[in-house]
């Protein structure tokens, strides 16, 4: 696999310069479809990180801080330019990465393209505003960027990730150091390359893959770092919050979901039902905004059960290069922890399950997709993140019942309401605990324009869209009195 890579894996980006970790160390990076050695990356620890924050600090000072907003803008059109032109190799080197299908790795290069193009674009067109104040004072605001920022990403959608939150704080003028997942690091260290390439400025982004507990703890509790930017797990968030809250650094914290898709009688079934089962499935469920509890209203609730069942039946689950719809997990330990989960469900009844391909490698993290039927609202698979292919079916009587079991987890991510009446679309938007309500559909085809995020344990601030933007940057009142 290293010889179809354009760049050297084993390498951070600090400075503008390509180096080997401080400590000269490594780590294997391992392809889950078969469960083989793909390469080795650094293994970048805290003296790595002060280096990257250092370099970052010397970029805000120089080039890059001085740079007008159009320019920046022109150097992130051109690196999505550079993505677009490495699509394909780039899906290749995900799928062996992450395990994902290939069309989906591709729909994410795409995607990451598709940052590059939004934010180049909104680079100059973040504005200040005059505010009426006091005879004799002009008063007006600016956005300035926070300064360093640091990025920590997980190997779930690695260039996704990426392209809202790195590609957002280059827009409004920080330099970033970028920490990728240890399990899936490759398109990290890509973008970073096709970055150099487009022109960006010694500094302004640096990339040190590494171990969380090493190189992203450093990163999180590292004084020179003015905004932290964390996807993952809660436990880890909360790990991150805590380091950054000792600096008294902003964070945003996007830490996944029980996402919801309440279907109700007059639902049309046969626009719903490809979202209902793909939103559960995708990426193998690893997906912060899986929809992994589905309510159904009484009178299509075996209906939609049974064509749910159909549909989970026709599903096969092979290597990310025979690009099925399902591709294997991240790792073996996230297997098990599936698993763990299933062993869990023996109690439920199992409405429908995907199969394994005949050639799927025994040493590859395969979990067969599974649907739950008439599971009890309370219980743990009905409750708590999953993060597998795995979804449950749990029967509403009234509209109020829906809202209450929507509502009754810790999370709130992303909800769905499937209905043809326009009253309760509007109401339920309102009283769903979510960041992002979608009405007869499921996540919008991703939307880069549009504000995500969650409430609760699903974490706070917003990525995507222009709110991206104004939280990656400060803003400042100048009050001018001239009399």
């Amino acid at each position: 696999m290293t010889t179809d890579l354009w760049f050297d894996p084993t390498l951070c980006l600090i400075g503008g310069v390509w180096r080997p970790a401080t400590s000269g160390r490594t780590l294997p990076l391992v392809n889950p479809s078969d469960g083989s050695e793909i390469c080795q990356i650094a293994r970048g620890e805290t003296a790595d990180i002060d280096a990257a924050v250092e370099a970052a600090q010397a970029a805000l000072d120089g080039e890059w801080g001085r740079m007008p907003a159009f320019e920046r803008g022109r150097l992130l059109t051109r690196l999505g330019q550079l993505v677009l032109e490495k699509v394909d190799e780039l899906a290749a080197i995900e799928a062996a990465d992450v395990g994902k299908p290939l069309t989906q790795a591709r729909a994410d290069a795409v995607a990451l393209a598709r940052y590059c193009e939004f934010y180049g674009g909104a680079a100059d067109k973040i504005h200040g505003e005059t505010i009426p104040y006091l005879d004799g004072y002009t008063v007006y605001s600016l956005r300035e960027p926070h300064g360093v920022t640091g990025h920590i990403v997980p190997w779930n959608y690695p260039m996704q990730i990426i392209g809202r939150s790195v590609g957002a704080a280059l827009t409004m003028g920080n330099a970033a150091v970028l920490k990728p997942a240890e399990e899936a690091c490759l398109t990290a260290l890509a973008f970073a390359d096709l970055a150099v390439q487009a022109g960006f400025p010694a500094g302004s982004l640096n990339v040190v893959p590494g171990i969380g507990a090493e190189a992203g703890a450093a990163l999180s509790a590292h004084p020179g770092i003015h905004h932290i930017s964390f996807t993952g797990s809660v436990a880890t968030g909360a790990l991150v919050q805590q380091a950054a809250g000792k600096n008294v650094v902003p964070v945003t914290l996007e830490l996944g979901g029980k996402s919801p898709q309440l279907v109700f009688d007059d639902a049309d079934l046969d626009a719903a039902l490809p979202f209902l089962v793909n939103a559960g499935i995708q990426n193998a469920g690893q997906t912060c905004s899986a929809s992994s509890r589905i309510l159904v209203q009484r009178g299509v609730y075996e209906t939609v059960k049974s064509r749910m069942a159909e549909a989970y039946g026709a599903l096969t689950v092979g290597p990310a290069s025979d690009d099925l719809r399902v591709g294997p997990l991240i790792s073996n330990r996230q297997k098990e922890i599936v698993n763990g989960f299933l062993d869990r469900g023996a109690d439920l009844t199992i409405a429908g399950q995907g199969t394994l391909a005949d050639h799927a490698p025994d040493t590859g993290a395969y979990v067969r997709p599974t649907l739950f039927a008439d599971v009890p609202a309370d219980h743990t698979l009905a409750r708590d993140e999953i993060f597998g292919p795995v979804q449950v079916l749990i029967p509403f009587e009234t509209e109020e019942e829906a809202v209450r079991i929507a509502n009754s987890t810790d999370y709130g991510l992303v909800a769905s309401i499937w209905s043809c009446d326009g009253a309760r679309q509007m109401r339920l938007a309102k009283q769903l605990r979510a960041g992002q309500v979608f009405i007869n559909n499921y996540g919008a085809g991703g939307g880069v324009e549009l504000p995500f995020g969650g409430v609760g344990k699903s974490g706070h601030g917003r990525e995507k869209g222009f709110e991206a933007l104004y939280g990656f940057s400060q803003l400042k009142t100048v009050a001018a009195y001239h009399g």
